[in-house]
């Protein structure tokens, strides 16, 4: 270690060698320009560096079928690829809370599912078939609304067809209801009765009903619009009176005095309640009536109708659980035991039954010749008619 230092003294580039100053100083600048060359060389273009969300449109923009009363702005393209409509998912438009209110609810209503799975014994304990099919017909439908939405901007045809698959969950968990219906929440006086031998039975019509009156009321959207929508509200209220007689007859008996409310039937009258609400937004359509334009985002009667039919499926879920906890022994000993045919092969025969009235309408729309209006053109093209 010369001169006793620990560590060496640095006396600048080219001290004790034959390098010089010059002669550094070219080498850096032909570095330099190599890795210039090099950066060019590996450059990746702007498009895949940015993020770019598909663009909104106003009501005037759009086709007439798309459009909603008393909704301005946030519209999709009518011709959006799957992929435009699954990143308008995280994009505020006028569909992403309609989205999202069903796609939670979803995972809840699975939640609650695998946890009964670990309590009940669906496999061989037929007295819990009836819940089986009602608990998997409410996961169903609010996650076929959600893709139905999310997908609805594709094209006309299958803005149709997405939303004849979310009537046909829909008229299936009015199914759901009616086998639950039928099992535990039936009174008393009506076990075992004609009403209860076939009201699962009318339960599969209504359903076949529903599903055809509300893909038909499609077809003369554009030119009866109000006849469309009498149609439509009519096709989901007639399986939901039917499914909630044996309710109203049980309010009715507490009303008179012939029953105790408990926590079942309380949780009952509170999906009645919701219930009600619930069809009273999907027709009113308030308060986007009321000032156009001004809940276009948050807010509109679709994004209520949502989220109160969701809260009342919660109640009534709660309810058919009490109903079949606490009548279990009495409906074991009073009535017959539910069969696989009556519950489970009923709703795949209805599932299969459905799909075919969801065929038959959506055949002629995916037969029909599509203009040619890509999805290049803005939406302001002579398709805008449709």
């Amino acid at each position: 270690m010369a001169g006793g230092r620990v560590f060496p003294v640095w006396r600048g580039i080219g001290a004790g060698s034959s390098i010089s100053w010059s002669q550094e100083w070219s080498r850096c600048l032909r570095f330099r320009e190599v890795c210039q060359r090099g950066r060019g060389a590996i450059r990746l273009p702007t498009d895949m560096l940015s993020f770019k969300l598909p663009q909104l449109f106003d009501i005037h923009q759009v086709p007439k079928v798309f459009r909603e009363d008393g909704i301005i702005s946030g519209y999709r393209h009518p011709r959006s690829s799957a992929l435009d409509c699954l990143l308008s998912s995280f994009q505020m438009n006028n569909e992403t809370v309609n989205i999202w209110t069903h796609f939670l609810p979803t995972w809840y209503f699975l939640w609650r599912f695998f946890l009964l799975c670990s309590t009940v014994n669906f496999l061989s304990d037929s007295y819990t078939w009836p819940l089986l099919v009602y608990m998997l017909l409410i996961c169903v439908y609010p996650f076929t609304s959600c893709c139905a939405h999310v997908f609805s901007t594709m094209s006309p045809e299958s803005r149709h067809i997405c939303y004849f698959f979310d009537y046909g969950a829909l008229s299936l968990y009015s199914l759901g209801c009616a086998i639950s219906y039928g099992y535990y929440v039936m009174p008393d006086c009506w076990v075992n009765s004609w009403i209860q031998q076939h009201f699962v039975p009318i339960a599969v019509g209504n359903s076949l009903f529903c599903t055809s009156m509300s893909c038909y009321s499609r077809f003369v959207e554009l030119q009866f619009p109000q006849r469309s929508k009498a149609l439509r509200t009519g096709a989901f209220v007639v399986p939901f009176l039917f499914d909630t007689v044996p309710l109203f007859y049980r309010v009715l008996l507490f009303c008179w005095g012939g029953c105790g409310m408990g926590d079942a039937l309380s949780n009952h009258c509170y999906h009645l309640l919701f219930a009600f609400l619930t069809c009273f937004l999907f027709t009113a359509h308030l308060p986007e009536r009321l000032a156009p334009g001004r809940f276009d985002y948050f807010g509109h009667s679709h994004q209520l109708f949502h989220i109160a039919a969701v809260v009342g499926t919660h109640f009534q879920m709660e309810g058919v659980l009490a109903d079949m906890a606490s009548r279990r022994l009495w409906l074991q000993t009073h009535s017959s035991a539910p069969s696989f045919l009556g519950t489970v092969g009923t709703l795949v025969l209805s599932f299969i039954l459905n799909l075919g009235v969801i065929a038959v309408f959506s055949a002629p729309l995916l037969w029909k010749p599509r203009p040619d209006c890509g999805q290049q053109h803005t939406p302001t093209c002579e398709c805008k008619e449709q």
